[in-house]
């Protein structure tokens, strides 16, 4: 099974077998776990038509479970296996994954959870079901030619056997429906979820905030000066050490739409996002995505749905335009002009957008400041290397 580096000096094999991922050798008998099951099927390419793309080329663990790859829309947005189609959104990290919950309804009757920016998939082996058998990511046809691709390995089909039962390699829906599950619990190992940030270390006493990013803790967990919290804290203490730093909710918060990327990929007209879900039908969804974690948010740019924004700061400057009067507010700074209207109008979340007051540079930069914190320590090299520098030296108590 080939791996690539993650660009610290370890393959990649090492640096999951660090965090603690099963290991796979092909010369061996039948995986011994549907951890270690799932994790070769995740690196495998022969689950692409082009036997050329795995699970892990949209989500590398080198990049933190995110696409790296360049397009002819920049980093927006993903090429498929045929080396032409792209995407229409962001491949949204598989990292912290596990915890959203089940795709559903709240008492109140609003959406949450589920898996992709609309919640389509229910949980993890359902979302690991889709990219396999989409026309424009990996191509396969159908679930059996997925699992005649699966089949073809001797080591698969001996786990397939003694893992699920001696008959399922004779029957494709339960191959596809096994690979899927294993990937499914391959994602849920430590591997995908160590919370071993500085932020983490910090919640442990291993490490200390600077200034600044104490400064944007306080703003981002406070109800008074920011709206951050709102729907990016899932935890009711703001030092639970198990925060993914997202409620699972949907909403419309007004992203204009990715022109570039539109222009590369042909699609046309707007992304209804929830509403393109099949199991939503209000119109209201119109315009709603999955409030995203923000672990590794500071290493998994480009930023929202369709990766319009490169820069963390804009995505800041975008939120404070809400409440900001200022004229200079107005503009987008990576475009240099005003910023572009949503995508789809009429149902944003103006109550949450609203709510706080306009912030200066001082405390956009502490904002940033304290999201580069849940950095995963082995992401932290992709980071800034000025800044990283200048946020870990002299902090961490155990250096």
């Amino acid at each position: 099974m080939k791996r690539t580096g993650t660009g610290t000096g370890l393959t990649l094999a090492a640096a999951l077998l660090a965090c603690g991922a099963a290991s796979a050798d092909p010369e061996e008998g039948a995986y011994g776990s549907a951890e270690a099951f799932g994790e070769a099927l995740f690196f495998d390419v022969n689950l692409s038509k082009t036997r050329t793309q795995a699970c892990a080329t949209c989500h590398d663990p080198g990049h933190a479970f995110t696409d790296p790859r360049p397009t002819l829309a920049g980093r927006a947005v993903s090429l498929g296996a045929d080396g032409q189609s792209l995407g229409d959104r962001n491949a949204p990290t598989a990292a912290y994954a596990r915890f959203s919950p089940p795709f559903g309804q709240r008492a109140d009757g609003t959406y949450v959870g589920g898996q992709f920016h609309d919640g389509r998939a229910a949980g993890l082996a359902e979302q690991a079901a889709g990219p396999p058998l989409n026309p424009i990511e990996m191509g396969l046809a159908d679930v059996e030619e997925a699992a005649a691709r699966i089949l073809e390995n001797p080591r698969y089909d001996a786990t397939l056997s003694a893992l699920y039962g001696a008959a399922t390699p004779g029957d494709p829906e339960a191959v596809f429906r096994a690979a899927t599950s294993a990937i499914a619990a391959f994602e849920g190992t430590d591997s995908f979820a160590p919370f071993d940030s500085k932020y983490d270390r910090y919640l442990r006493g291993e490490a200390q905030l600077t200034d600044e990013e104490e400064l944007g803790r306080i703003l981002f967990f406070s109800q008074q000066f920011t709206n951050c919290n709102l729907c990016h804290q899932l935890r009711k203490s703001a030092i639970a050490a198990d925060e993914t730093f997202t409620d699972y909710s949907y909403h419309n918060i007004g992203v204009p739409a990715n022109t570039a990327a539109r222009a590369a990929n042909g699609a046309a007209g707007p992304d209804l996002g929830l509403l393109a879900n099949p199991a939503v039908e209000d119109p209201a969804a119109a315009g709603k995505f999955k409030v995203p974690t923000l672990r590794n948010v500071a290493v998994t740019g480009p930023y929202m749905h369709n990766g319009v924004f490169e820069d963390l700061r804009t995505v800041i400057l975008f939120y404070n335009k809400y409440n900001s009067k200022a004229a200079a507010r107005q503009i987008d700074p990576e475009t240099g002009e005003a910023w572009a209207a949503p995508e789809v109008p009429g149902t944003l979340s103006m109550d949450k957008l609203t709510t706080g007051p306009a912030l200066d540079d001082e405390r956009i930069d502490a904002l940033v400041a304290f999201l580069e914190t849940l950095t995963d320590s082995r992401y932290e090299y992709l980071l800034d290397r000025d800044t990283a520098s200048a946020r870990t030296e002299g902090t961490d108590t155990d250096r």
